[in-house]
Order: structure tokens, then C-alpha cells, then sequence
């Protein structure tokens, strides 16, 4: 399994445009994927959106989120379990 970190900083006038960006656009476009396992969304008080999505194998990226809504572009980072 790999568990794909994707975050971004929103711009304070669009985390909740960003929120409802992520949730009804990005991530129906691969919940159906065979190799895609689950998500989960979550945000901060400094305006942070993360997604943590699980993915049998060659994890999907998002699609890049309207500029108008982050401050930056975002990060992602691919992690394994490590056997302990």
C-alpha cells in the first residue's frame, strides 16, 4: 500500500472554496479507481487543506486546484508502513 500526502496553503478568502474544490471536484475524479483505496480530508486553522489517500499501487495526483484559491502550488509526498 501507498499513502499519498497532498497539501496545500489556501488563500484566506478561498480555504472554504478550496475545501468544496477538493471534496466535490478532485477527488471524485479517482474514487473509483480500482487502485484507489480510500481519502480523507483534512484542514487547519492556518488555512491548510491535506488529503491522505490510500492506493493499492502508482497513486493518482490530484489535478491542480484553481490558482485563485492557493497561495501556492501544492505538495504532495508518498509514504509506505514500515514493518515494526
Amino acid at each position: 500500500m501507498i499513502v499519498r500526502m497532498w497539501e496545500a496553503r489556501a488563500e484566506s478568502y478561498g480555504f472554504a472554496d478550496l475545501i468544496t474544490w477538493v471534496c466535490e471536484t478532485a477527488l471524485p475524479e479517482f474514487e473509483h479507481d480500482p487502485l484507489h483505496l480510500s481519502s480523507e480530508v483534512f484542514s487547519s486553522t492556518d488555512h491548510r487543506v491535506v488529503v491522505v489517500s490510500k492506493w493499492r499501487s502508482s497513486p493518482r495526483s490530484l489535478p491542480e486546484p484553481p490558482a485563485t484559491l492557493v497561495a501556492r502550488p501544492p505538495h504532495t509526498w508518498d509514504f509506505t508502513q514500515v514493518d515494526r
